[in-house]
């Protein structure tokens, strides 16, 4: 019987020696992954040399926009922006918890980077829709009731909040239920609420308690509000009454479907 062919011994061997060992890289290969690893380190290192360690990217300017009460020198100071340091390691959050707390005039103020060395501090101050008479002076408040500062002089064209609900007697009521920050609120609501003329012509809101506000208007009229509530319906109402009834000295828009004049 005949032996196996050359060529069945061959493919014998080849099985018995199992498959080829995997190839190794070729030095090309290699050379071009050692040349881009070294070639990321570096640029690694020399970015935060650049953002930590250079002279260029430092903070040099420090920018106030949209102050008006406030001054620019006011905010900067109260920042205490790190001049001279590096841009990328001033922190913004720091700063504008810092200038809400210790100035509450602003309201929101948005600290940005503007590369390559400036710091700019954008600013919105509240705006005072009612006044506080105060051992002489005026506390301001904002439109969400907030009593955010004291001034000697009253600015223009904001009327002044009277609380006359006192504990005891007609307004005792109002003020164990609600209590004057509530009470103080309901009158910014009515403030915000009223037609531009009338809001322009008002010098003073009086509380007596939650539902009896009253206005007075700068030629001695006067306005019966009532609650704050449903004040876009009275605030129609009020225009259509003062039209119909011009000469009319005392307006009554408390129950705003049945509005009242008199009067002349």
């Amino acid at each position: 019987m005949a032996g196996p062919t050359t060529a069945e011994r061959g493919e014998r061997q080849q099985e018995s020696s199992g498959p080829p060992p995997a190839r190794r890289l070729s030095r090309p290969r290699l050379r071009t992954i050692v040349i881009l690893t070294v070639a990321l380190v570096l640029l690694g290192a020399g970015s935060a040399w650049a953002l930590y360690g250079s002279s260029w990217l430092r903070v040099r300017q420090v920018s106030v926009t949209g102050t008006r009460v406030l001054t620019p020198a006011d905010v900067r100071e109260v920042a205490s922006v790190p001049v001279g340091d590096p841009m990328i390691s001033v922190d913004t959050d720091a700063i504008e918890a810092r200038l809400r707390r210790k100035l509450p005039r602003i309201d929101t103020v948005d600290v940005v980077r503007s590369w390559p060395h400036g710091i700019g501090l954008k600013v919105v101050e509240r705006t005072p829709v009612l006044l506080v008479r105060k051992a002489g002076n005026f506390v301001e408040v904002d439109d969400e009731g907030v009593r955010f500062a004291t001034v000697s002089q009253a600015p223009k064209g904001v009327p002044t909040l009277e609380l006359t609900a006192s504990r005891s007697g007609s307004g005792s009521a109002s003020f164990r239920r609600f209590g004057t920050d509530r009470l103080v609120r309901e009158a910014v609501q009515v403030a915000g609420d009223l037609p531009a003329a009338v809001a322009r012509d008002t010098r003073t809101v009086q509380v007596r308690s939650y539902d009896d506000i009253s206005l007075e208007l700068g030629d001695g009229r006067t306005v019966a509000w009532g609650s704050g509530g449903s004040g876009r319906v009275k605030a129609r109402a009020l225009t259509a009454l003062m039209k119909a009834a011009p000469g009319a000295r005392h307006f009554d828009v408390s129950v705003p479907t049945a509005p009242a004049s008199s009067g002349s």
